[in-house]
């Protein structure tokens, strides 16, 4: 072997080399990708569902007037809304992954 046929196999193997790390690491990376996708998927989901037992919460009349049930009331109201939120942006961020 000549020593050009050497440097070609040296760098050949060093290719091969960073080739298959950065292989590895692509599909680790991914792997957690597609976790942590699942994961917001389970999240929207749960969200959904306390958004939708909280609608059914407040479309109980109230018969007591007072002001600290009250204030509750529009706590439980401020929550709804920050789940809804939430779930959107949340929504947002999975269509544009999808786009």
């Amino acid at each position: 072997m000549t020593i050009l046929e050497i440097v070609f196999l040296l760098l050949l193997i060093i290719i091969f080399t960073i080739f298959a790390i950065t292989a590895f690491y692509l599909f680790r990376f991914s792997m957690i990708i597609l976790k942590v996708q699942d994961s917001l998927e389970e999240c929207i989901e749960n969200l959904e569902q306390r958004q939708q037992a909280i609608s059914k919460i407040l479309e109980i009349p109230l018969f007591f007037d007072s002001p600290e049930i009250r204030r509750v009331l529009e706590e439980i109201k401020a929550s709804k809304n920050e789940i809804i939120n939430v779930a959107q942006v949340l929504g947002k961020i999975e269509e544009i992954k999808e786009e």
